[in-house]
This record gives structure tokens, sequence and C-alpha cells, in this order.
């Protein structure tokens, strides 16, 4: 699993509007259904607001990872959005959450998720990294942060 095989700059926004958890996910889930990498938004934002629900995946150091498995893909798919003012995603430290990363994958299908995971947290785990995405201007700044 290859990070530059997932993003590209379709799926990252660096404006995100929203002002709450639900308004984020339903922003990202946007950029994938224009990309044309989910075949049911509603059922992509249920599994994705039902996972949320179980548990926040708002991690820590402004960094959120809202996931879910559904029918409505083939692959993983992700995208990326930045929010600079941060939105209360119920953080493990009690953070708001500026960096967005949604990852979807199939109902059948659980080591490329695990897989993509493992590789942008390589990357986020720093906090020059985390700060080079905040300040990007472009979707092209965010993906160069990845190596792409």
């Amino acid at each position: 699993m290859k990070i530059k095989n997932i993003l590209s700059p379709a799926v990252v926004t660096t404006s995100l509007k929203s002002t709450t958890k639900e308004g984020v996910i339903s922003e990202l889930l946007d950029l994938l259904v224009s990309a044309k990498l989910v075949t049911d938004r509603d059922a992509v934002l249920s599994a994705l607001m039902d996972r949320e629900r179980k548990m926040s995946t708002g991690i820590q150091h402004g960094v959120a990872i809202p996931h879910g498995k559904t029918a409505a893909v083939k692959n993983l798919v992700a995208c990326i959005g930045i929010k600079k003012d941060g939105v209360d995603f119920a953080s493990l430290d009690g953070e708001p959450s500026r960096i967005f990363i949604m990852t979807l994958s199939p109902l059948d299908r659980v080591g490329p998720h695990v897989q993509f995971l493992a590789e942008v947290s390589m990357v986020i785990k720093t906090e020059e990294a985390r700060e080079r995405l905040l300040n990007a201007k472009t979707a092209q700044e965010v993906l160069a942060v990845f190596g792409i």
C-alpha cells in the first residue's frame, strides 16, 4: 500500500468550512463523492457516523482520522482536509482537531486500511509535518508532506 496510490489533489482540501464533527465528515465525504470514489453517499455517511458514535476518531496533536467500512467502495479510498481553526472532535488529548484524514475500506478487507494508517502515522507523528500540513495553502503542498 502506497500513499501516493491513494491520495491525489482531487481528494485534498486546505479549506474545510464546517465547525462541527458531522459537518467536517460530510465535507470530506463530498470530496470522495466528487472524485467518483464512493457509490452511495448516504450509506457511507451512516457508516462513518456509526463509527464516531462508538468511539471518537479524534486522536491527538490536532489530528482526527474518521474511518469506516462500507460496500460503497471497491478498494481503500482516502481524503485529507485541513481546518486551521480546529473542530471539537472529542479527541483523546482534549484539543481541537485541525488535520483530518478520512479513510473508507470495503467490508471484507482489513489489511490495506491498517497499512495505510500505519504509513500516514509515520508522517504525522512529527510536529514539523503537522505544521507543514497546517501551513499548506494548496493540495499539492499537502501531498508534498506525504512525499507525493
